[in-house]
């Protein structure tokens, strides 16, 4: 039970988040298959655990831990593509007409439905914890798309959900360039060997640099000639690693093998403890490393009139 990547909002009202009231409020957006005629469902799952009576709120300590599931029928484009081609020719050619815009996207849809029900199914989830004390909710995802998805669909079950993304005062890609420029970066913080240098001009040229010394004369030559640094690679103390990007979205998160032994001994002999063990030491440490993080960002930015 580790995120692999994060996304951070803030809650911009104090939000009750009562366990009880909101295992009900999510029972009532379950996730289940998809019909033969449905695209894709999207609703909660038990982040521990399977069956009816497993939990759909993990709380522990004041934290707490959702999951939803994503079913989705895999359709390729190129295959209605071409058997609606196959389709209008044949229209054209045996009743000698012109099949225009609006027939066509009605034989596409009868395509679609068609061929629906014997497409493969593809299965995704996505964990959130929320934290009320400190009025943030962490989404395990990359993707901002992926994130509204789930909050979206919890602001749905609860009726209301005051969120915005968490912002800095001070442009990412400028204190990463610093970083890296002056060879240091804030303190708790080292520059590890992995970033993204980007031309600031329009169509300008982007240097990707995996396994590099980032204090090369290379690096620093990329800098001067007007380079900024719009992803890098990070550790904090001697907890965990990522990669941050410009957009304030943290990647490839790795906690460090103090934490997951620590975890491991917490956790006891079963699967439950274990997950639990692993879901609040995690917490825990992001209790430390996000504050320490948007302080060494130049602080969190808050929006005016709220």
């Amino acid at each position: 039970m580790w995120f692999r990547n994060l996304l951070v909002y803030r809650l911009t009202q104090n939000i009750p988040f009562d366990v009880e009231t909101l295992e009900t409020a999510l029972a009532a957006k379950p996730a289940r298959p998809c019909a033969s005629q449905e695209l894709s469902t999207y609703g909660f799952v038990a982040p521990f655990g399977k069956g009816e009576d497993a939990p759909l709120v993990h709380a522990s300590q004041g934290f707490l831990l959702i999951s939803t599931r994503k079913e989705e029928r895999i359709l390729p484009g190129s295959v209605v593509k071409d058997a609606l081609k196959e389709k209008v020719d044949e229209i054209e050619n045996e009743q000698m007409r012109k099949v225009y815009k609006k027939e066509r996207e009605q034989l596409k849809d009868d395509i679609i439905q068609a061929f629906l029900p014997r497409a493969f199914i593809r299965k995704s989830g996505t964990f959130a914890a929320i934290a009320p004390e400190q009025g943030l909710i962490l989404v395990d995802a990359s993707s901002p798309k992926r994130a509204e998805d789930l909050l979206s669909t919890l602001r749905e079950a609860i009726g209301s959900l005051p969120v915005r993304p968490l912002t800095v005062k001070i442009a990412p890609t400028a204190t990463m360039t610093d970083w890296v420029k002056t060879q240091k970066a804030a303190d708790d913080f080292f520059v590890l060997d992995e970033c993204e240098l980007r031309d600031t001009h329009e169509d300008g040229g982007v240097v990707r640099c995996k396994r590099q010394d980032l204090t090369s004369d290379e690096i620093q030559q990329h800098l001067e000639v007007g380079k900024q640094v719009t992803q890098l690679s990070l550790g904090w103390q001697d907890k965990l690693s990522f990669v941050l990007d410009d957009k304030m979205v943290i990647k490839r998160l790795r906690f460090e093998e103090l934490l997951q032994d620590q975890a491991e001994q917490d956790g006891g002999d079963d699967d439950l403890g274990q997950q639990d063990a692993s879901f609040l030491l995690m917490m825990l440490t992001f209790k430390e490393f996000l504050p320490a993080l948007f302080e060494a960002l130049g602080g969190e930015e808050i929006p005016q009139g709220i």
